[in-house]
């Protein structure tokens, strides 16, 4: 197991403050990214999405709850299964009520969407101990329309902003490996103006790390992630792959 090297604090601090600096001017950039992304255009709802909560039928605009924005966790979880995706499942550990209460402050609501009929979604749930807004888009062209299900024999299928062809010749064509339908992770952003709905963001795959949870805590950390693609190698007694479903698999 490789340790970080032991040196005088003098050393230390010397390069403690040259990693600050460049820790500020990462800061800096991601402040004019975010300056960026609120100047994208956005762009009006027209379809009339049906979905199926606890207590029903809702539409788009009844997920805001009243509010003027609203996030949209795609949740994957497949109608054949009993059980949400676990890698989404860490991440709905991680949504607590005081999450969202700050959100709400701020005029915002969050809420699941996943393609499992509500039935499945209040079981497990219910199993999981969360208390979150979750709702199910099943029989409706939502999770298609937002490329997080991927079927083409209902739409062409593409995910993070590309085409199966374009991620072949990247490199990642494993997106779209296995049976369809397949299901991907993603979230989407909507505003509110009046009953007027706008989807004005979307991100994918890795974007979801923006959200920062408990990556974003170990990045911090000497050992960071501990999975087997960080540098510098060889910190991890067991390096896990680059899973984020936080099971222990030692």
């Amino acid at each position: 197991m490789s340790l970080p090297g032991v040196v005088s604090r003098d050393e230390w601090l010397a390069a403690r403050k040259a990693l600050l600096a460049r820790e500020k001017e990462m800061t800096r950039q991601r402040d004019a990214l975010n300056a960026e992304r609120r100047r994208l255009p956005m762009v009006a709802i027209e379809k009339p999405y049906v979905f199926t909560g606890p207590e029903g039928e809702a539409s788009l605009l009844d997920l805001f709850e009243g509010r003027r924005q609203l996030i949209v966790g795609h949740f994957m979880f497949n109608p054949s299964w009993d059980d949400g995706c676990p890698s989404c499942s860490a991440g709905a550990d991680e949504m607590s009520e005081g999450l969202r209460a700050h959100l709400h402050a701020r005029d915002t609501t969050f809420a699941y969407v996943s393609r499992a009929p509500i039935e499945k979604i209040e079981d497990y749930k219910a199993r999981k101990g969360w208390t979150f807004p979750w709702y199910s888009s099943h029989g409706s062209d939502f999770n298609y329309d937002f490329h997080v299900t991927m079927d083409s024999s209902v739409a062409p299928v593409e995910y993070n902003y590309k085409t199966l062809a374009e991620h072949q010749a990247a490199g990642t064509g494993y997106y779209f490996e296995g049976d369809q339908p397949s299901e991907q992770p993603g979230s989407s952003y909507f505003l509110r103006d009046g009953d007027r709905v706008f989807h004005t963001y979307s991100t994918f795959g890795r974007g979801a790390e923006m959200t920062g949870g408990s990556y974003y805590w170990l990045d911090l950390t000497a050992l960071g992630r501990q999975e087997d693609w960080e540098e510098p190698k060889g910190r991890a007694e067991s390096a896990h792959g680059a899973e984020p479903d936080f099971i222990d698999r030692r």
